[in-house]
């Protein structure tokens, strides 16, 4: 059976800044989901946050890029989202590939060295930006890696790819045997601007997205969840997803 995450950003930044990622990941837990995604741009105190929601959490999503400015591998990065990861007892990291390059495939080797130190599994996620979330920037990404000996995964985020004005069934059609995570997310176009919505408000083919991709691996919903019975439109949204 697929595994059904919630990434802890649905939540949004006021409730989870109101109540902390600690008491999210346990509603989220009790509302059905197999396990949540600590998102490091929410943590205040990653000292004192991360430690208490150890073994509630299979991903750490970093909100820091692989590469900096320049091209350059930042190795610190890196290093910070595997050690919150190790913290949590998550499997899995998730980054982005930032400012990576033509000039940055020399740095593989280190991103090679780096990871073959740790059992965290590093998934790399397409964002909202042309460097490191178009399809052509994904594609020279991955070629690159294995190229370099390096096997990586993707977290294939199906709502991402309508901010940079491309296809996401193109995307997955191209990308699916990379894939070892899924991110759900509706989409909507407001006048000036893209939102994410649940998938059943969505105006994107989500269900041909889904079947696109592989079914066996982990999906985590990532769009807002709110409600004045928070847990209900949780749990709704929980069995949804496991429906599918």
């Amino acid at each position: 059976m697929t595994s059904v995450l919630i990434s802890l950003s649905s939540f949004g930044a006021a409730e989870t800044g109101r109540h902390g990622q600690l008491w999210c990941a346990q509603l989220a837990r009790a509302a059905g989901a197999d396990s949540v995604e600590v998102r490091g741009e929410l943590l205040r105190d990653a000292a004192t946050e991360l430690p208490p929601m150890a073994g509630l959490a299979s991903v750490y999503s970093s909100p820091e890029g692989l590469w900096a400015e320049g091209g350059w591998l930042d190795s610190a990065a890196l290093k910070r989202g595997i050690a919150a990861a190790t913290t949590l007892g998550a499997q899995r990291l998730k980054m982005s590939i930032g400012a990576f390059g033509p000039g940055s495939h020399g740095s593989l080797w280190g991103l090679k060295v780096q990871l073959a130190e740790t059992r965290v599994e590093l998934v790399i996620e397409n964002d909202q930006t042309v460097a490191a979330g178009s399809l052509p920037a994904m594609l020279a990404f991955f070629d690159a890696a294995d190229r370099a000996g390096l096997d990586l995964g993707m977290t294939f985020d199906m709502g991402n790819w309508h901010w940079l004005g491309e296809c996401p069934l193109r995307a997955a059609e191209a990308l699916a045997r990379r894939v070892r995570y899924v991110h759900c997310k509706g989409v909507q176009r407001l006048p000036a601007k893209w939102v994410a919505v649940p998938l059943a408000d969505s105006v994107a083919p989500w269900r041909a997205v889904l079947r696109a991709l592989p079914g066996d691996v982990p999906r985590a919903i990532e769009y807002p969840l709110v409600g004045d019975d928070l847990m209900a439109v949780t749990r709704d949204q929980v069995a949804l997803l496991r429906s599918l």
